[in-house]
C-alpha cells in the first residue's frame, strides 16, 4: 500500500467546500471527499502548530509529553533520565518508527521541524527534506520536491509520503498573480459590523485592531489583508486572503493527485488530507491566527480515501469525536503494524469502512503557546477554562452552544451553571487520570510559572509592547487591567 499524507497548516474545516463553505475553496480537495470518507468532529489535541504536531507524531497528549508551548521548557520534550535506553523510548515509539517497522519506507516534506527545532516530528522517518524557509513557503514551493520524490519512488510498493503545505497560514503571500477567486463573492453573514465595532472596543493580538499581530502595520510580504479590520470591507478584504490560501494550495494538491495518476498508482494510493489546527477567523476576536483551545482552533479536516476501504462509503461522513492523534494509531493498525500501549489514540479503523461512526465520549483540548486554555468538547457543547488569557479578554469561563452558535459569538457559562458543572467534571476527571501519567507534573503550571505561553509571556518585550501599544491607542483602560490581572482571566 501506498500512502501520501497532505497536512495543510492552519485549514479549518468549514472554510472547505466540501464541508459546507459557501465559497468554492477546495475543488480538488472536494473530489477527493467525494471518493472517501470525511470527517466532522476531528480535533487536534493540543495547539497551535508545535504541540498539535508533537501530539501527532508520538501519539501523546501534551499534558504526557510536556510539550504545550513554543518557548521556554514547556516546548521541549522531556529529558527521559537514568532509564533511557541505547535509545530513546520516544523515537521508539514515534509514527515514523511504528510505520518502518510495518515495513514502510517514510519521507518527510517539511520545514516543520526546523522551524520550530520539533525534531521529534521526524523521529523514525527513513528520509526527510527541509525546503528551508520555515514555513514561509508558498505551495509552489512544496511542491517540487515533492513530485520529484513520487517520480523517483511512487511506483514502489509500501510508502508514505508526508507533505507539508503552509498556505493558508499567515502571512497571506501566494503569488499575486494568482489573484483572488473570491473577490465578488460576500462573507458570512454572522460577521456584522456590530461584532466589528465591538472588537474595536476590545483588545488583544491579532484583534480586529491588531490584525498583524501586536499592532497594525502587515509587513510588506503580505499580498492580501489589512492590518485593522474597521469595516465589512476590512473583514472581507482579511477573509478573501485566507480563503485564497486555501485555494492555492488545493491546486497544487491537485497537481499531486495528476502525478499519482500519470504514474498509474492512483487507484492503489491512500489519500489522507488533514491539518495541524484551525485558524479563527473574527471568533473571539482572534483574526488570521490560533490562540485558542476552541472549536475553531482545535477544529481540522479529515478526510480519507483508501482504495478498498472506503469504496463502499464514497462521499460518506462520520460525526464521532476523534482525536488527530486517533490517526496515527488507525494508520498503523490498518498497514499492519501494531499502536504502542504508551500512546493516546485510539484506531478508528473501523469507521473508514461500514460500521457507525461510535466516536468518543467526548474530548479534552488544549492550548498553551498563546493563552493556558483547556477545553470540553461533548455533545453539542464546547466550555472553555482559561488558566492564563494571553492579552485577551477572556473570562475564566466560556461555555458555548456549537450547534446553535459554531461561531461562539454568545458565552452562555452564567445562564448554565449546570452544564459548566458537567463539563468541568469531564475535565477534572480526565486531568486525573491524565496526571497519573504525566512525566512531569501539568505543564501548564510550569508555562504559568515562566510567566505565561511564550506569546504573551507576562514582562516580557511583547507583553510590554503591547500594553504600550493599548495606550496609544486609546485602550489603555484595558492595559491598566492587563497589568493588575498578570494574565489571570478577568471576570
Amino acid at each position: 500500500m501506498r500512502v501520501l499524507y497532505i497536512d495543510i497548516d492552519s485549514l479549518r474545516p468549514d472554510h472547505l467546500s466540501c464541508y459546507g463553505y459557501h465559497r468554492q475553496t477546495s475543488p480538488n480537495i472536494d473530489k477527493l471527499a467525494a471518493e472517501g470518507v470525511r470527517f466532522t468532529n476531528f480535533y487536534c489535541s493540543d495547539s497551535p502548530c508545535l504541540p498539535s504536531r508533537t501530539a501527532f507524531f508520538t501519539g501523546m497528549f501534551g499534558i504526557r509529553t510536556g510539550v504545550v508551548n513554543h518557548g521556554g521548557d514547556f516546548a521541549d520534550m522531556p529529558l527521559e533520565g537514568p532509564e533511557r535506553g541505547f535509545r530513546a523510548r520516544a523515537a521508539q515509539e514515534s509514527l515514523g518508527t511504528m510505520l518502518r517497522r510495518a515495513g514502510y519506507h517514510t519521507c518527510m516534506i517539511s520545514p516543520f521541524p526546523n522551524r520550530h527545532t520539533a525534531y521529534q516530528v521526524s523521529f523514525g522517518f527513513t528520509e526527510t527534506y527541509d525546503t528551508g524557509k520555515g514555513g514561509l513557503e508558498n505551495a509552489d514551493e512544496m511542491y517540487p520536491p515533492a513530485k520529484s520524490w513520487l517520480e523517483a519512488n511512487g511506483q514502489k510498493e509500501n510508502w508514505f509520503l508526508h507533505v507539508n503545505f503552509w498556505d493558508p497560514h499567515t502571512p497571506y503571500d501566494h503569488p499575486a498573480e494568482f489573484g483572488n477567486p473570491f473577490a465578488d463573492e460576500p462573507i458570512e453573514d454572522w460577521i456584522t459590523q456590530d461584532l466589528i465595532d465591538r472588537q474595536n472596543a476590545s483588545y488583544g493580538p491579532h484583534g480586529a485592531m491588531d490584525v498583524a499581530g501586536y499592532d497594525d502595520q502587515l509587513p510588506s510580504i503580505w499580498t492580501m489583508g489589512v492590518g485593522h479590520i474597521r469595516t465589512l470591507a476590512d473583514a472581507k478584504a482579511h477573509l478573501d486572503g485566507y480563503d485564497t490560501g486555501i485555494r492555492y494550495a488545493d491546486h497544487y494538491v491537485g497537481k499531486l493527485i495528476d502525478d499519482l495518476k500519470a504514474l498509474g498508482i492512483y487507484d492503489d494510493t491512500v489519500i489522507i488530507v488533514s491539518a495541524d489546527h484551525g485558524e479563527n477567523q473574527g471568533e473571539l476576536n482572534i483574526w488570521g491566527d490560533h490562540q485558542t483551545a476552541d472549536h475553531i482552533t482545535n477544529r481540522v479536516p479529515l478526510i480519507v480515501r483508501w482504495p478498498g476501504v472506503t469504496d463502499g462509503q464514497a462521499g460518506g461522513v462520520r460525526t464521532g469525536l476523534h482525536y488527530h492523534l486517533d490517526l496515527p494509531a488507525t494508520l498503523v493498525e490498518m498497514l499492519g503494524g501494531t499502536p504502542p500501549p504508551a500512546w493516546d489514540g485510539l484506531s478508528f479503523a473501523a469507521d473508514l469502512g461500514a460500521a457507525p461512526d461510535q466516536g468518543r465520549d467526548y474530548l479534552v483540548l488544549s492550548q498553551g503557546a498563546w493563552s493556558c486554555q483547556r477545553s470540553v468538547r461533548w455533545e453539542k457543547w464546547l466550555l472553555m477554562r482559561t488558566y492564563h488569557t494571553g492579552l485577551k479578554d477572556f473570562p475564566e469561563y466560556m461555555l458555548f452552544d456549537l450547534d446553535k452558535d459554531p461561531h461562539e459569538t454568545t458565552n452562555l457559562a452564567a445562564t448554565q451553571p449546570e452544564v459548566v458543572g458537567a463539563g468541568l467534571k469531564l475535565l477534572d476527571t480526565w486531568v486525573g487520570t491524565q496526571m497519573y501519567r504525566a512525566q512531569r507534573g501539568d505543564p501548564f503550571w510550569g508555562v504559568i510559572a515562566e510567566g505565561g505561553p511564550l506569546h504573551a509571556r507576562v514582562g516580557s518585550p511583547g507583553w510590554d509592547a503591547y500594553l504600550a501599544r493599548l495606550r496609544i491607542s486609546g485602550r489603555g483602560h484595558h492595559a491598566d487591567a492587563l497589568a493588575e490581572a498578570a494574565g489571570r482571566p478577568i471576570g
